[in-house]
């Protein structure tokens, strides 16, 4: 395929990862992840980094979806800020330290990690099992400890900041729209320092292609970032339309779709 093509193909999965991004509030990388391995694999690219890459710049095209899913969700007033701040801190130390430790873990395990999160994920709201409400209030010191936990499994999956997000706000008794939005708000935070780390620690070992800048492959985070800021806000009115079980159904059925395509990329 030419370089246009490419181009083609990246904003055609950045419009699908925008949407579902602003309808499920999950900032888009969960679905990246996986599709960019399959096409970077069929580009040539090393096989060795090829999971370090696809979550890099999955992680880098969030900063943009996340950007529009924030401004669409807090129109409506589901964005709750002081849990973003208060979670923020931990979330940015969790992911920036957990992708220099990921340099060093095989793709193949990486891989492994994600298929089985992705399938949890899925089996969690399928079943729609989620833990007691809780009746106590939430404590700055147990955001900070929650958010060092989502940051850490963001930058190795990087769906996870959305699904532990929301399944936390859930447990604290917020209403599935409240922890979506907030989850989106969130997503910004675990963007950036999940690409800042994985640009650093990339940066010895893509020096070869031109396109790559650490593990960020440059065209495919230009292309798929203004595809997905432009559909964001779509997803997000859809939600506004659905009930929290359909919500929850899509979202199940998006991850074990997922989690399959990982795994599936590796045998």
């Amino acid at each position: 395929m030419s370089d246009f093509e490419w181009v083609a193909v990246y904003t055609l999965l950045g419009g699908f990862v925008g949407f579902m991004s602003g309808l499920l509030g999950v900032g888009g990388g969960g679905i990246l992840v996986p599709l960019l391995t399959s096409i970077f694999l069929y580009q040539g690219a090393d096989i060795d980094n090829v999971v370090h890459l696809a979550l890099g710049t999955s992680l880098a095209c969030m900063i943009i979806s996340s950007t529009a899913s924030i401004r669409a969700h807090a129109s409506k007033q589901n964005v709750s800020w002081a849990i973003f701040a208060s979670m923020t801190p931990g979330i940015i130390v969790g992911a920036f330290i957990t992708t220099h430790m990921a340099t060093h873990i095989n793709s193949l395990y990486l891989s492994i990690f994600f298929a089985f999160f992705m399938a949890l994920i899925a089996g969690m709201m399928f079943f729609n099992w989620q833990p007691k409400t809780s009746a106590t209030p939430t404590k700055l010191r147990d955001l900070i400890f929650v958010g060092t936990g989502i940051g850490t499994i963001s930058a190795l999956a990087a769906v996870g900041g959305g699904f532990l997000t929301i399944s936390y706000l859930s447990y604290k008794n917020f209403p599935m729209r409240k922890a979506v939005g907030t989850s989106s708000a969130i997503g910004f935070p675990i963007a950036i320092a999940g690409t800042i780390g994985y640009m650093v620690s990339g940066w010895s070992k893509t020096t070869d292609d031109p396109h790559t800048f650490g593990f960020i492959c440059v065209p495919a985070f230009l292309a798929i970032s203004i595809s997905s800021f432009i559909a964001a806000p779509y997803g997000a009115a859809c939600a506004q339309k659905l009930s929290d079980m359909h919500l929850k159904k899509i979202f199940a059925a998006v991850s074990l779709a997922l989690s399959l395509k990982m795994f599936l990329s590796f045998v």
